[in-house]
């Protein structure tokens, strides 16, 4: 059975060296985050992770969810109690305002914890972190009333939350959907239609499901101008906030999936279902944006997470599994053959995916950093630098992580051979877990437009420049320092093709679209591997920094750290070079063919 430790001397790393957590301490939540405070908080974490989650994610996959007749959904054998200790333990709400039940730490914290929970048992993790993107959802939108009414109790735990977007004949283009909304004379209304795709729709993990729906007011504009947000709940709330009728609404089937079995994935069928406008009408798609960039965010750190338990149990396996001799000669004369950490070919495949892992969780972690003073920062010009990095890096770490995340699960699966292709070792199921990731929240060639078609061009291109000038800015000002010329000489040469990727779109997208559409998967990872070397500078200075210091008990993972990161600029960072000439080739012979020829 797989195993899993949860990162945090990592986390701590980069909270404390890196990214100085501590220069936040002006923001609410922060002064409560010391670095003590934030370790104990982790370490909990994991524990619940490695000693509870990490056991179920088989059980959750072979078993998976089941729905009986009358609608209703049964988890799988462990995750009841699993939730209740989540509950109890107040891990969905720590982020959350205390006027609702939360302990206001920052967003950030969530994050980490999510990955150990999306690492541990991803599609347990699910269902908290899909009631997070809706609690985030409401409090950006609704009513006072309505915050009151379901935030205490989703918080807590105690209602889980969904949100409903796609129907049969519609995904990414929700100017399609049909689910309508009749308004009735004391101010609510009744959703009619169906659903699909709809995670953590129906279960026995809580009292409530409170889903956020998507729907067409009656003579609304067509496309995506006539869209509402709407809150209906699974029992409706009586007024004292106990649970009254059941609403009309139901689960008609489970999917049958290719994995994440153990989180219920419903068809939900509503028929005059009460609900209840959140936001304004015909303004439903910029309020569930809310929740779905956390999702996306939430989703990239899926990727992330699957790529860190495959290269842990795979670095396990690839020094016990013995398998030929050194090409240099026997490393293990006394054993009848040397563990196969030994070839230079299965070192090259792990610290693939170790580069990765590290320098994504860091990227996170920035983000999520952003993102706290975005919401929390009294400083408007402090808000807008923030919002602009989390509007640019979104689809990038959506796209980039998920796309990235499931390749190096199906590299740490080829370590185990035949072995990993059999499900008693667990690699197959990380397979086939991470490869949802790359298609919910917007398919990954979708982030990638987003990227080009949107983020570059918003505001005049002022992210894209912001984050520009502050690579070069950092590039310049550590010029000098030889000891880092391993990591900044390669980014120098990664960023500039960055840069002639985006002049290169300027001057052959804008008069012809295709060109943009063609090259923007390549750009997008050509984003990403700059913004994940631009981590390795930072985590690369901090790390000699902290040596130099004298890092008393830290000094092998440190130097590791330092060699890992010298892994990514040699061998990884020049993909940029190959990301750029796919760009500057352009449409021509992508769009040529006839439909009729393929």
């Amino acid at each position: 059975m797989p195993t899993y430790k949860a990162p945090v001397d990592d986390v701590m790393f980069l909270l404390n060296d890196v990214f100085h957590m501590e220069r936040h301490n002006n923001l609410p939540g922060f002064a409560d985050a010391s670095s003590d405070v934030v370790e104990a908080v982790l370490g909990e974490a994991a524990k619940l992770c490695e000693e509870v989650l990490t056991p179920l994610n088989r059980v959750g996959d072979m078993e998976g969810c089941t729905r009986h007749d009358d609608g209703s959904v049964v988890t799988p054998n462990g995750f009841k109690d699993a939730y209740k200790q989540l509950v109890d333990g107040g891990w969905i709400g720590i982020s959350s305002p205390e006027e609702y039940g939360g302990q206001g730490l920052p967003s950030t914290l969530t994050l980490i914890v999510n990955e150990f929970m999306c690492a541990a048992n991803m599609a347990f993790a699910m269902y908290p972190g899909l009631t997070q993107g809706a609690i985030a959802a409401l409090l950006a939108h609704a009513s006072e009333e309505h915050k009151k009414k379901y935030l205490p109790k989703m918080i807590a735990g105690t209602w889980t939350g969904t949100m409903n977007l796609t129907e049969p004949h519609c995904g990414t283009d929700l100017g399609l959907l049909r689910t309508k909304a009749v308004k009735q004379e004391d101010g609510s209304y009744r959703i009619t239609g169906t659903k699909i795709f709809i995670s953590a729709g129906e279960h026995d993990l809580a009292e409530n499901v409170v889903h956020l729906v998507l729907a067409r007011i009656e003579g609304a504009p067509a496309g995506t101008k006539g869209i509402s947000l709407f809150v209906c709940p699974k029992f409706l709330v009586n007024e004292d906030g106990s649970l009254g009728a059941r609403n009309g609404l139901s689960c008609g089937s489970l999917e049958h999936k290719m994995g994440i079995h153990g989180n219920s994935t419903c068809v939900m069928n509503y028929d005059s279902a009460t609900a209840w406008l959140i936001g304004e009408e015909n303004r439903g798609l910029p309020a569930m944006f809310v929740m779905m960039n956390d999702a996306r965010l939430g989703v990239g750190l899926q990727g992330l997470a699957q790529s860190e338990v495959a290269y842990q149990n795979a670095a396990i396996y690839t020094k016990e599994r013995l398998q030929g001799r050194a090409l240099t000669g026997p490393k293990f004369p006394d054993k009848p053959a040397d563990p196969i950490i030994v070839h230079p070919d299965v070192r090259r495949t792990l610290l693939t995916i170790r580069a990765f892992n590290e320098a994504a969780r860091a990227l996170i972690i920035w983000t999520g950093l952003k993102a706290d003073v975005g919401h929390r920062s009294s400083d408007e010009k402090v808000r807008q630098s923030a919002e602009d990095h989390m509007s640019l890096l979104t689809p990038v770490i959506k796209g980039v992580l998920t796309d990235t995340g499931f390749a190096n699960t199906v590299l740490a699966q080829q370590m185990y051979g035949g072995h990993g292709y059999i499900a008693e070792h667990g690699m197959e199921q990380f397979v086939r877990d991470a490869r949802i990731a790359m298609l919910y929240e917007g398919a990954n060639g979708i982030q990638a437009l987003d990227l080009v078609g949107r983020k570059l061009g918003k505001d005049g291109g002022r992210a894209i420049m912001a984050f520009f000038n502050e690579v070069q800015g950092y590039l310049k000002e550590h010029a000098s320092n030889e000891a880092m010329n391993p990591y900044l000489k390669p980014l120098v040469q990664a960023l500039a093709h960055l840069q002639q990727a985006t002049m290169w779109f300027m001057q052959n997208a804008v008069k012809k679209p295709e060109n943009g559409g063609a090259g923007a998967t390549d750009y997008m990872h050509l984003f990403g591997l700059v913004a994940l070397g631009y981590m390795w500078c930072l985590m690369a200075e901090a790390a000699q920094a902290k040596l130099a210091a004298g890092a008393t008990g830290a000094e092998q993972r440190l130097n590791a750290k330092l060699v890992v990161g010298r892994f990514f600029m040699e061998r990884m960072l020049p993909e940029t070079v190959a990301h750029l000439a796919r760009i500057q080739a352009g449409a021509g012979s992508i769009m040529e063919l006839p439909a009729d020829a393929f």
